[in-house]
This record gives C-alpha cells, structure tokens and sequence, in this order.
C-alpha cells in the first residue's frame, strides 16, 4: 500500500516566480494542493489566464489542485506617494481625507492621506495607530473631523500605500466591498474553488458572502481570514458559519498583541478539529526562503509547530510569489510536515464532535484502519461533509481516500487533512461502485493486491439500502 508522503495539506500563493507553466507543473508535481490567487496584486485578465492554465496543467499531470482566491476585503491605506516620506520620532501626522498629490509640511506638521473618511469616528486621544504593517507606531493626539493627528513615536520611512492598522479597534469599514464583489465574479467565471473573506469579524459578513456566491451559481467554499480582535472574539459563530478558517498571521499580529499569536493559533486550531472544518495556518512560515535556500531554525519549529498542532494546511505567501526559492520551499515543507507526523501518535483526535450515526461509523472505521496498521480508509461522499470528519478525526498514517461524483467536490477535498480525493461516476449498484473504486485505486497504484482497506458506505438488504463499516482485501 501507498503510504502517504504526508496528511499536512500545502497551499501555494501564485506570483511572478511561479506563473510560468513550466513552474505550475513543477508545483502540482512537488505536491502543491491549493494553488491561491491575492487580488490585493492581480488583474482581471490575469486572473483568466492563470486558472486556465492551472486547470489544464492539473489534468495533464492526472492531480488537479484546487484554486483559491484570496479577496481583498477592506482595509484601510495611506495615500500615494510619489517619494518616501523620512519621519523622525517625535512629528506629527495628520491623516486627512482629501488627496494629496504631493505630501504636504505645514508647522511642521505632515499631512498623509488615507482611504477611510470616517476614520476620526473610531479614534480617541491615546489610541493607537499602525502604518506600513506594524513598522511605523503613531500616537493619536487629537482626532477630528477634519483629519486624525498623530505623533510618530520612532524613526522610519513611508513608502507610498502603506496598510494602516488599528489595534483593538472595531470599524464600520463594509465586510465586502464592490472590488471584492467584481473580483469574485471572476473568480466564479473561472470556477474557483474556494473564496478566503480577508477580516472576517463575525458570521454575519460569511452569511453575507455565502448568499452573494448562490445568487450567482457557485458552489464554491468560504474560507474565513482572521485578522483582528473582533474575529478573535467571534470565533466559535465564524468557524460555525464558515467552510474552514485561515489563520492569517499576518495582521492578526500586528491588531493583537505578539504573545498572544500562538495562543490565538492554538485555541483556533482546536475549534476548527471540534467542528470538523478544516484550517490554514499561514503567513511567514518560511519568510527567510524569500531569499535563502534554507531557512531560520525558528521557522522550522513554526512549522513543526502548525503540524503538532493539527492544522490541515500551511500556507506560503511571498515565498512562491516573488521568492527566489519557490519549489525549495514547498520541498522543506513536506520535509518538515512529513518528519513530524512520523512522532504523532496513532490515535483518533477527541475534540470533533460527531452527531450523525454515519459519523459515528467513521470513528470506528478509522479505529479499525490504525489497529490493523497498513491499512486505508475509504468513504463515498457528494456533499464532502463524510470525508471532512475523516480528515477531522486525524488517523495518523492511515491513507485515506475520498471518491465522489460532484465535479468540484474532488478539488476542495484537497483542502482536506490527510484526504486524497477521487471524481468517479457512481453506479446505483452500491458494490459496483465499490469495485470500480478499487479498480481505480490499483489502477493509480495507491494499493496492491494483498491490501486491506476499510470502508464505510451504502449496501443493500433484503431490498433497503443501509449503511455499514466494510473491510475489503484488494483482489487481483
């Protein structure tokens, strides 16, 4: 039997460095599961273009990832900037409204522009404000609303359309904005997979999504980004509402407090496993990469420690799209991810909660597979929900494979922990569609004669159809 290289899932952020064809195939060859698209940098043309070519690429290799967009979501930037701006500690800003073609020093005083007209609306004298990322702390001294005046409390440089963070504080900023609703229409054209929502704050903003992706005839899944305290605190109503969830390291480690990152990643992780919804852990996983061929030892242990911790993916960002070490990074990913796994132990997890008798059945199936050792899972699914609580379940070194008919499904289930998924067409007769899964696992070489595997699917009796827990020994 086939034993899995890993059951930690890898997302790939598409960019200049792996656009080309020749990188695309290398990618999907080295085992890239989701390919991500950032709108916060892509066309529309571009968009068309690449997931054409992803999707051919995929079939040509017989292992289609699946596609990702990532919408930008609000947020809130400085102006344009035709030259840096050299801020020394101690000056002030104002943060006006208005365009400013050129920034202005007046009393000594700089005047920056920013996108979000009611930002003086959620600002009081002594909160916090960060530019470029977290690099550049100002103080507020006095909002109105006219503009927001701030004194910077170090030295730094402000390039031009910097992010502008606000820590702990909740905006009116829209959840989805007309350039996510053009972007992910898209996305639809191109049917893409799976939606990530950036700043997700409560379930509310996923409902909203959900609805706008029905109302145009796309199964896709949403995943959930969480960014800031307000989606921290909604959590529990997030995970519930969303398809799976992103922890986007990024700005939640600029709106929350660094201590707090791997406690937040942590209790994020866990809630995701109980609910059986699949979650990323992304964002400077191997920032180093970028331009090393080898990374830090921190980043190592980062990423052993998204492993240990069960998350079903890890994501790259800049390391693939304009790293000079891209397929390097994706190969030190499964590197790490594979060598961990071999120390987890061959138990089930105890955090999902399972309701339906089917699921039931799936914790003994997948007890069954890890007592017998050497031995495969295998369920039959058209929502994907049977082979979520699989992956879910995490049976450490137990191959686990999904098969379904719903064109689609057989993609997003890559997002899934451990899951190795398969498009077949189902006959009405449950043991044909048994065999000619079997036929079709032999056939691609994921198990031989001599194999056991455990399955849980439909079988028929005295004229009902009802469900049961198989164990089947591969013939010739």
């Amino acid at each position: 039997m086939k034993v899995p290289e890993r059951q930690t899932k890898i997302i790939a952020t598409i960019g200049p460095a792996t656009e080309s064809d020749q990188m695309l195939k290398a990618l999907i060859e080295e085992g890239v599961d989701v390919m991500r698209l950032n709108m916060a940098h892509a066309t529309h043309e571009w968009i068309r273009d690449i997931s054409q070519r992803i999707r051919k690429i995929g079939r040509d290799l017989n292992r289609e990832p699946a596609i990702l967009m990532d919408v930008k979501g609000p947020e809130i930037r400085t102006g344009y900037l035709p030259n840096p701006v050299h801020l020394a500690r101690g000056d002030l800003i104002d943060l006006v409204f208005a365009a400013q073609p050129v920034p202005a020093r007046s009393e000594n005083v700089w005047q920056i522009e920013v996108n979000y007209d009611k930002l003086h609306e959620h600002l009081t004298t002594g909160n916090n404000v960060l530019l470029d990322n977290g690099l550049i702390p100002l103080l507020v001294v006095e909002p109105s609303a006219q503009r927001v005046r701030c004194r910077v409390l170090q030295d730094a440089e402000l390039k031009s359309r910097r992010h502008v963070n606000l820590p702990g504080i909740e905006t009116g900023l829209p959840s989805i904005t007309e350039k996510d609703r053009l972007d992910t229409l898209v996305g639809i054209e191109c049917d893409h997979d799976f939606f990530a929502l950036s700043f997700t704050r409560d379930a509310d903003a996923i409902d909203l999504f959900k609805s706008f992706l029905r109302d145009n005839h796309s199964n896709a899944h949403v995943i959930a980004k969480i960014e800031d305290q307000q989606g921290v605190s909604n959590l529990e109503e997030i995970v519930t509402a969303a398809d799976g969830l992103m922890i986007a390291r990024g700005d939640l480690g600029i709106e929350c407090p660094f201590e707090e990152l791997p406690i937040i990643q942590r209790k994020t992780v866990g809630i995701c496993l109980s609910m059986g919804k699949p979650v990323i852990v992304a964002t400077h996983l191997l920032e180093s990469m970028i331009d090393s061929p080898v990374p830090t030892r921190a980043e190592v242990s980062d990423v052993a420690n998204a492993v240990n911790e069960e998350a079903d993916c890890v994501m790259l960002s800049g390391e693939t799209t304009t790293g000079s070490y891209p397929i390097e990074c994706v190969r030190m990913l499964k590197r790490i991810s594979s060598r961990i796994e071999q120390e987890l132990p061959p138990v089930l997890s105890e955090n999902i909660r399972l309701f339906r008798p089917k699921a039931k059945m799936l914790r003994s199936a997948a007890l069954l597979a890890l007592r017998m050792g050497n031995t495969a899972v295998l369920v039959f699914t058209r929502s994907g929900d049977l082979a979520a609580k699989l992956g879910a379940l995490r049976p450490n070194g137990a191959p686990l494979f999904a098969f379904t008919d719903i064109s689609g499904l057989h993609r997003r289930l890559r997002l899934v922990w451990g899951i190795e998924p398969f498009l077949m067409d189902f006959s009405d007769d449950p043991e044909q569609t048994i065999q000619e899964a079997i036929k079709r696992l032999k056939r691609e070489k994921y198990v031989e004669v001599g194999d056991q595997i455990v399955m849980v699917t439909n079988v028929l009796a005295d004229g009902k159809v009802v469900e049961s827990i198989q164990l089947r020994e591969v013939d010739a």
